[in-house]
């Protein structure tokens, strides 16, 4: 369920909200940038303040302890140790208590492990299991996971049938402070949202100290809110979703007012074995990798983990079925890019998304 980065941050003025970002009642804002690795990609972060703030110490010491609940690449996180016992995991705090609406009142212990779980598990009864976050086993097979990145020279349909088996959210539940496994040897993976959560994580530190205009990007997911430094709004490029395009090559741009995308795509991180190509992005229903004509589905949501986890839930149920999903789905509006029989791309968009693209 892995990401392949489509975005590249473009740095222009949206020909709407075109004024100034301070009035004379308003003290001018001094816009800013800070630059970073994290997630085995980087971050960006655009933030506008009333006096210069160097930031990136904080953002840094914010994603190391995400990365340390939910990262499966660092054997000691919450995650890999969930993934490694097969006994309960002791969180610490009722899982309930997580669900609590007033930030104070949220443990720290586990907080991010714990909300991943529960955008997770979210996500995946809202696409009725396309968004599977115990695909682990699998994701490994295919040589995408934590462990030895090795291409699948002959594929074992009955070894991918008994991983199968590991899949699956029903397998995993809590009880008061523990987290539970049913079955031994299933594994969670947030990669489907973690990176989205992060751009939100990242935006609602912001926001507590009072910074109301940024744009924040880890690996091209993207949380947008207020204006730009000059006073227009935040406007992102999708990039033609084709392994040889420039990362300057835009199929379309996408104003973002006070909104949040990601993109879900099959086109640059997958490898190939005797003609057959394998992709990163697992279908939890069947356990192979997932090839159509679907390219790339963008999702636009208030929040970025929310988009993060049904871009990846459209790329695996395919045009039709996504569409209906984005329709039924109020907060989401969704531009699905898919190759065409003469070797071009074409693009649908659900129905409220005209205010937000251009071509």
């Amino acid at each position: 369920m892995r990401k392949s980065l489509v975005f590249l941050i473009m740095v222009v003025l949206s020909p709407v909200a075109c004024r100034d970002s301070s009035s004379a009642n308003e003290p001018t804002l001094k816009y800013q940038e800070a630059r970073g690795e994290t997630m085995g990609t980087y971050y960006s972060i655009k933030y506008g303040s009333t006096e210069v703030q160097d930031l990136k110490p904080d953002f840094d010491s914010i994603l190391v302890v995400l990365n340390d609940e939910v990262s499966t690449y660092i054997p000691s996180s919450t995650i890999s140790l969930f993934n490694q016992q097969e006994g309960p995991l002791e969180i610490g705090f009722p899982m309930d208590a997580y669900l609590q609406s007033d930030e104070e009142k949220i443990p720290a212990a586990n907080q991010h492990f714990a909300k991943n779980y529960l955008i997770s598990r979210q996500i995946y009864e809202r696409t009725e299991g396309y968004f599977e976050p115990t695909i682990m086993p699998l994701v490994n097979y295919w040589g995408f996971g934590y462990t030895e990145k090795k291409a699948v020279a002959a594929v074992d349909s009955s070894l991918v049938d008994s991983l199968l088996q590991l899949v699956g959210m029903d397998m995993v539940a809590y009880e008061e402070t523990q987290l539970l496994k049913t079955k031994p040897g299933v594994q969670l993976d947030f990669s489907g949202v973690a990176k989205g959560y992060g751009v939100d994580l990242l935006g609602w530190y912001l926001e507590s100290i009072g910074i109301q205009n940024y744009l924040v990007e880890i690996g091209g997911e993207v949380r947008a809110r207020g204006l730009n430094s000059r006073g227009g709004a935040w406007t992102i490029g999708v990039n033609k979703p084709d392994p040889n395009a420039k990362v300057t090559d835009f199929q379309v741009a996408a104003t973002l007012q006070d909104l949040a995308v990601a993109t879900s795509g099959n086109y640059r991180n997958f490898y190939e074995v005797e003609g057959n190509k394998y992709a990163h992005i697992i279908n939890p229903k069947t356990g192979y990798t997932q090839l159509s004509d679907l390219l790339s589905a963008t999702v636009f949501a208030e929040d970025c983990a929310t988009a993060d986890g049904f871009a990846t839930a459209m790329m695996i149920m395919g045009r039709e079925k996504a569409l209906a999903l984005a329709e039924a789905e109020p907060e989401l509006e969704v531009l699905l890019i898919y190759g065409t029989a003469d070797g071009g791309t074409a693009t649908e968009a659900s129905s409220g998304l005209g205010s937000i693209i251009r071509e």
